[in-house]
């Protein structure tokens, strides 16, 4: 029978570390103190743990990796900024290792743990707010961050996003331009960015003293969930004239409920969806969004950081611009 291998996790639980300390010490035993490289000596040794060169997170790597945390698999913007990200990567001979952690904060700080035992070269993270543990593992690690995707000021690190709130308040406001009176906000997992978009929605509103309305069911953002969101929206709301929505999934269910419904789009119930997937563009009719420059955000992002591996000086922030793309759902009349 096979002897059950030996892996860094258990040698974390059994020593009371993460599975980051552990691979620390493994290389670079003099970067952990004293006390906790004590114990961790003492586990390894009591179960006979021998490093090899089969085990990738205690090894060198011939090829350099960057580690890239998502919130989602299934969310389509961050498919482009995978995109951006690996024609940087491919083009200078790294690797990605993506992971996800389904928008939580331990999960995030749990996938930051096991990215940074594969002595990863820099990390790119696509939130800005983490838990107090995560924080402590970035600082730690000692590597190049970058956050990407929103607006952050942390002095350490990168960051390459777009103005959130600005691009609600923005599209809010072209709405109220427009003459829309009862317009209503499509939330969904309330995340940072999500948080943002709707700050911006309101401040629109507040400033020609419109009523808000907040529809959000906190769970993962699909077609299926808009129709939803839009059927239970029409019993609650019936002067609805307006939607923005926190993406362009959520715009496209709304739209597929107002034509089951038969309303007449935009003239009843003006439309507006946020990143500009090429969906919504295929949709008949042709969906309104705020187009955001995911690709670039990546390429940029991973730029800066490979020149902080090579010790150069870089830019600390770059803001990037979203744009209205005027489509069917919304009209100016």
């Amino acid at each position: 029978m096979r002897k059950q291998r030996i892996t860094l996790n258990d040698i974390a639980v059994l020593a009371g570390v993460t599975k980051m300390t552990v691979s620390r010490f493994l290389r670079t035993p003099e970067k952990v103190k004293a006390d906790t490289a004590k114990r961790i000596a003492s586990v390894i040794e009591e179960v006979g743990f021998k490093p090899d060169t089969d085990n990738p997170q205690i090894t060198s790597q011939s090829i350099p990796r960057i580690g890239v945390l998502i919130p989602s698999f299934n969310n389509q913007i961050f498919s482009e900024l995978l995109a951006g990200i690996e024609a940087v990567t491919e083009a200078y001979g790294y690797q990605t290792l993506v992971v996800t952690y389904d928008y939580s904060l331990q999960k995030e700080e749990e996938q930051i743990a096991a990215l940074l035992a594969f002595n990863i070269k820099a990390l790119i993270l696509t939130d800005t707010a983490h838990s107090l543990r995560a924080e402590k593992y970035l600082q730690a690690a000692k590597i190049p961050v970058a956050e990407v995707m929103g607006m952050a000021a942390h002095p350490d690190r990168i960051n390459v996003g777009f103005d959130n709130l600005r691009a609600g308040y923005e599209a809010t406001q072209a709405l109220i331009k427009a003459g829309r009176q009862h317009i209503a906000y499509f939330g969904s997992m309330a995340d940072l960015r999500d948080q943002q978009r709707f700050q911006g929605y309101c401040n629109a509103l507040d400033a020609t003293g419109l009523s808000t309305i907040h529809v959000s069911p906190k769970k993962l953002s699909s077609i299926e969930t808009g129709a939803m969101m839009m059927q239970e929206a029409l019993h609650s709301v019936p002067d609805l004239d307006a939607i923005f929505c926190t993406n362009d999934d959520l715009a496209i269910g709304v739209l597929r409920a107002c034509q089951a419904a038969g309303i007449d789009i935009p003239e009843r119930i003006a439309i507006v969806g946020f990143h500009g997937l090429e969906i919504g563009q295929i949709t008949t009719p042709r969906l309104t969004s705020i187009t955001t420059p995911r690709y670039e955000v990546g390429k940029q992002a991973t730029e800066l950081l490979l020149q902080r591996i090579q010790g150069l000086n870089t830019a600390s922030q770059v803001i990037l611009e979203t744009h209205f793309l005027v489509g069917d759902t919304f009209s100016l009349t």
